[in-house]
């Protein structure tokens, strides 16, 4: 069998040896091999999918070592991993110490930031461009921005800065009329304009052609052309609105054509101007079901490669997860409270507010890769009276905090953040683990912090923080509610209050949110052992449950604080704050959570359990703990060790 191209392309160099032939075969081969991985490891296809071409191209026309390419996003890099001597180890994409399913600056020299938030890349492409022009060095630097996040407020800022700074900058729009789900907003419109509009330049040059031809007023015409053009340019330009920030607008092209795309690379590369190139593309392009449904497999799970077909893991058909739970239950309660309103900022599926939205779509709102705007709305709609709750990931309201201090707390507005993929995601790695919320968020006056211990308490919590005309944050993990446990009958959750679920004479832990059924599952392992503990079901990080918590401290032995969060500013570390307020001793108190330091990806199981937030790893902190201080008889008890990540 003859060896395949993709075989002999060890980096961006190996393409120079092929022809254009050549390079559209290698695109298939590309193809074949991303969605082979992906198959077997869910990752993002559709995305990947869509810009084999268009990475092929810019690594055949630029030499990246030396300029620069930066991806905004992140999930559309698996080609440009291919390409850049990442190919024999491709398979263990998004796998525990394996490849990263984003640009990893530690991974490779071709990858200058490590990125999986979108709006960065044309900021830190004009930075590098800047730095050059200190620096005294000539390199070009290009940008890949997608259509939905070059919409991003950040990536507006950087192109009006760059094109009034008129640094050498290269941006290519990435135009798929896709986000995860469809891009959303005016811009999209504009940018459907264009997609259907003649170029400008084309029209103008048949004008040119036909007045030219006439044998008398052709040449006096021709001149008054100019005039009329000027006129008319506004109206029938394409990528106009960037012209007009300072950009020399090229485009559309086909972004699967590759001659056309080296072509324009090679024309456009030795411009020493702020430039976007307004390439076309396909999502899912080469693999029909992606192509058909992109949404879908934006990041899909399992499947067939000869048709597509997602591949039915074996579930508990009991199970679900809390998205879920929290997406049946707002539109149970906005069924009795016309004022409850939902917003997300382009991830409605992942949110669960696709659902919702079908169900009320006047109540709707989808602002696109937005965070700031979609807490700003919320502070509009709260102003007139009704009840906004935005469903954003806990990593991504990150982006927002300012509006969530300036535009929410400080006007002690009830808005509800619901923030979904709370503590570890897992195979999307550090741009995505939701590790510091509490840490952001707990110390803005007026901010009630809550977390459910599974799906009736989640309800619960929606039920009253809807009520509420105060901020408040509820935080939830990527999972399924533990033990099936969904009851419509339950108990109105009280503000401040936590609860004792386990009686116990040796020691506490006190576990908040995702944590509780881990330490309860940790108490009968020890129990096992002869030791007998409470454990405590914190519900808030703020306000604490002050009478509780002093009480367990002062009534145990060792009391072992537990959260899937950063310890830095976290569940812990207000408790600690609130007995050192109150002159209370804090030795025997132990707080257990994620290091102050970035996760790696992997599965939220293997990461649980490398950071001892299962029940076996808070048995042993535990246990750690105890052997310090009783010198008892435990079963196995040389197996237990010192702990890291306990303080």
């Amino acid at each position: 069998m003859a060896q395949k191209l993709l075989e002999k392309i060890d980096s961006p160099q190996d393409l120079q040896q092929l022809s254009i032939e050549d390079l559209e075969v290698l695109a298939q081969e590309m193809r074949e091999i991303i969605i082979d991985v992906v198959s077997r490891n869910p990752g993002h296809l559709a995305s990947n999918l869509g810009v084999v071409e268009l990475t092929i191209a810019l690594h055949y026309t630029f030499d990246f070592l030396k300029d620069k390419l930066v991806w905004d996003v992140g999930h559309q890099t698996y080609g440009h991993k291919l390409l850049t001597g990442r190919r024999k180890e491709f398979p263990t994409l998004r796998q525990y110490k394996g490849l990263s399913g984003f640009p990893d600056k530690n991974e490779s020299k071709y990858d200058p930031f490590t990125c999986g938030h979108s709006g960065h890349a044309i900021s830190a492409a004009l930075g590098l461009s800047c730095a050059d022009k200190i620096n005294g060095v000539d390199r070009k630097i290009v940008a890949v921005a997608g259509d939905a996040a070059i919409g991003a407020g950040m990536s507006f800022e950087a192109l009006n800065h760059a094109g009034y700074l008129k640094r050498n900058l290269i941006v290519i729009l990435n135009d798929n009329e896709m986000a995860i789900s469809s891009t959303v907003g005016a811009f999209s419109k504009y940018l459907t304009k264009i997609r259907t509009t003649p170029l400008f330049t084309d029209f103008k040059k048949e004008v040119h052609n036909l007045l030219q031809s006439l044998p008398i007023f052709g040449k006096r015409m021709d001149q008054t052309l100019e005039h009329i053009m000027e006129a008319l340019k506004r109206e029938i330009t394409p990528g106009q609105i960037f012209v007009d920030l300072g950009f020399n607008y090229f485009g559309p092209i086909d972004g699967h054509d590759i001659r056309t795309l080296i072509d324009t690379l090679r024309d456009i590369k030795h411009l020493k101007e702020p430039i976007l190139l307004h390439v076309i593309t396909e999502k899912g392009k080469g693999f029909e079901p992606a192509s058909k449904n992109p949404a879908r497999y934006h990041s899909a799970g399992k499947f067939q490669m000869r048709n597509g077909k997602v591949i039915d893991i074996p579930k508990d058909p009991n199970k679900i997860s809390y998205t879920k739970v929290f997406s049946k239950t707002l539109i149970e309660l906005a069924k009795s409270d016309k004022d409850i309103v939902a917003i997300t900022a382009a991830m409605p599926e992942g949110t669960g507010l696709d659902a919702f939205g079908k169900e009320y779509p006047d109540r709707y709102f989808d602002v696109g890769m937005c965070e700031q705007h979609a807490i700003g709305l919320a502070n509009g709609l709260v102003t007139a009276g009704l009840k906004p709750v935005a469903a954003i990931y806990s990593t991504f309201l990150q982006r927002a905090y300012d509006q969530v201090f300036h535009d929410v707390c400080l006007q002690g507005h009830g808005v509800l953040l619901a923030l979904d993929r709370a503590g570890i995601v897992g195979s999307d790695g550090p741009t995505h683990n939701g590790l510091f919320d509490i840490a952001y968020l707990r110390h803005l006056p007026g901010m009630i912090l809550m977390s459910p211990k599974d799906g009736t308490e989640l309800k619960a919590m929606l039920d009253k923080a809807v009520q509420l005309n105060s901020p408040v944050a509820i935080r939830y993990p990527r999972a399924d509610i533990p033990e099936n446990n969904l009851d419509n009958n339950y108990e109105p959750i009280e503000i401040g209050k936590g609860e004792i679920v386990r009686e116990g004479q040796d020691g506490a832990i006190i576990a908040y949110g995702a944590m509780v059924y881990p330490s309860m599952k940790c108490a009968n392992m020890l129990a096992e052992k002869g030791i007998d503990i409470t454990v405590i079901n914190a519900r808030f990080a703020k306000p604490l449950d002050d009478n509780l918590i002093i009480e367990i401290v002062r009534k145990h032995q060792i009391v072992l604080t537990v959260e899937d969060h950063s310890l830095v500013g976290g569940f812990g570390s207000a408790i600690l704050e609130l007995l050192i307020d109150k002159g209370i001793h804090t030795q025997n108190v132990h707080i257990l959570g994620v290091p102050d330091k970035f996760i790696e990806h992997g599965s939220r199981d293997i990461i649980l359990k490398l950071l001892n937030l299962d029940a076996e790893g808070i048995s042993k902190n535990f246990i750690s703990v105890w052997n310090r201080l009783e010198p008892v008889s435990i079963k196995n008890k040389e197996e237990y060790k010192e702990t890291p990540n306990l303080i």
